[in-house]
């Protein structure tokens, strides 16, 4: 607070003082400046205001949070629908505005993307990372054709230039690697074996981005195909340095971060995943999977620490994402495009389970697993949205029709994926009556 405020506000209180002489003179003698005029708040004073509205709305924002955790236990889903709901409801065009932690939320939502991931990567070695990427090739183009294709041609019959169906392409591509991350924990399945092929398609469609996100926005600027290159080829050799280095000093990094304090670790591990995804980003590589890389590089008692340390920060910075996503659609703009992202969603929401079932066969996992894989990639996210930002000003109709495709299968992945087991059950129960029958 102002010293020359608390000089007056001192001495209007103290009974038969001159206080407007004695306040100028002291404050005039220590060099401070005029105090604000009677009636007007003082810099400090809105400064507390706003710290106190931000601290209430925060709060009343992460108490709603929890219990909309705690009907999702009750019911037994993933919270993650729930969230995206209550973004709608406070976010743009919504029944309540937030006005002051708006941006505190950005924040955090970007720091729950780099946990999840960073979390996921905790799961996997290198190696086997390393060795998922040479035999997931033929996944990862499957993938394309199947995801990308859709959006892509639907772009072209709707009448859109080759850019923005090339961007409706994109958002139908890419699932949403944090929400699958949440999901896949909040149903312990991270150990599953169809796991590995999931993850090596997630990290397969981030890389990817590190090729697409610079092309269209090579495209979109109309700049020279040179220009592009060279974009492209800085993301690409960030992205095989950081693997290489993750590879091969993954032992150094882990004892250096090593220590009998847990303060120590915690702040060691939680400052080199924000340090990698900033470096990451700048270098126009997804900040998720600098943090992911990180994960990965870390190992034996210092891994299991970071995530006992880290899973409570993952869960509270995850649900602002997921939080934070639903507060950028605007509910107005849903309607009418629900028809088209209604049909989208449900042609791509069957490319992914096909490519995910494709995939986990080659792997030679059962049925079970092959459903498991296909339904956990359903779900579409954080890229979808930034790509569809990307391309508002080059296709008008793109961002209420991306908004709409995400809010569905952001809500209808996360049930499918729970809902697997009792799918495969019906499916089998089916195939047995139709073998009964035939045999009969």
């Amino acid at each position: 607070m102002p010293l020359r405020f608390i000089i007056d506000e001192t001495l209007n209180n103290a009974p038969n003082v001159p206080t407007e002489s004695v306040a100028d003179k002291v404050a005039d003698a220590v060099g401070v400046p005029a105090a604000p005029a009677s009636g007007a708040p003082s810099e400090a004073a809105e400064t507390l205001a706003h710290t106190a509205e931000l601290f209430v709305e925060l709060g009343i924002v992460i108490i709603a949070l929890a219990f909309l955790a705690r009907l999702a236990s009750r019911i037994g889903l993933t919270p993650i629908p729930l969230y995206l709901v209550a973004g709608l409801f406070l976010g743009v065009g919504g029944l309540v505005k937030l006005p002051v932690s708006e941006g505190f939320l950005e924040t955090g939502a970007e720091i729950g993307v780099i946990l999840l991931l960073f979390m996921l990567g905790l799961e996997y070695t290198g190696e086997e990372l390393s060795n998922g990427l040479k035999r997931g090739a033929r996944g990862g183009l499957l993938d394309v054709v199947l995801n990308l294709g859709p959006g892509f041609a639907l772009g072209l019959l709707l009448g859109w230039s080759f850019v923005g169906a090339l961007l409706l392409g994109g958002v139908t591509y890419i699932s949403s690697s944090s929400i699958i991350a949440k999901v896949l924990g909040d149903l312990n399945r991270i150990g599953n074996r169809e796991t590995p092929p999931v993850l090596t398609l997630l990290v397969l469609e981030d890389l990817a981005m590190a090729i697409y996100l610079p092309l269209v926005a090579v495209l979109l600027l109309g700049q020279g195909f040179a220009r592009g290159s060279i974009s492209i080829g800085i993301a690409l050799i960030t992205v095989t340095v950081v693997l290489g280095l993750a590879l091969k000093f993954g032992d150094r990094l882990s004892k250096f971060v090593s220590h009998a304090s847990d303060e120590v670790v915690l702040l060691s591990v939680f400052g080199l995943i924000l340090v990698v995804a900033g470096v990451s980003q700048m270098l126009q590589v997804s900040a998720g999977v600098g943090a992911f890389l990180v994960g990965l590089a870390l190992s034996g008692s210092v891994a299991e620490k970071a995530r006992e340390l880290l899973s409570p920060l993952r869960d509270l910075f995850a649900a602002t994402f997921f939080l934070f996503v639903g507060l950028q659609i605007d509910p107005s703009t849903l309607p009418p495009a629900l028809p088209i992202a209604i049909g989208l969603a449900i042609v791509t929401a069957i490319t992914k389970i096909l490519t995910g079932w494709k995939v986990a066969k080659w792997e030679g996992i059962g049925q079970r697993g092959c459903l498991r894989a296909g339904l956990t990639l359903v779900s579409r996210g954080e890229f979808s949205i930034i790509i569809a930002g990307l391309g508002a000003s080059a296709e008008p109709q793109l961002a209420p029709i991306a908004a709409a495709y995400v809010l569905i299968l952001a809500i209808l992945g996360p049930v499918l994926t729970r809902l697997s087991e009792p799918i495969s059950d019906a499916l089998n129960k089916r195939d047995e009556a139709k073998q009964a029958k035939s045999s009969a």
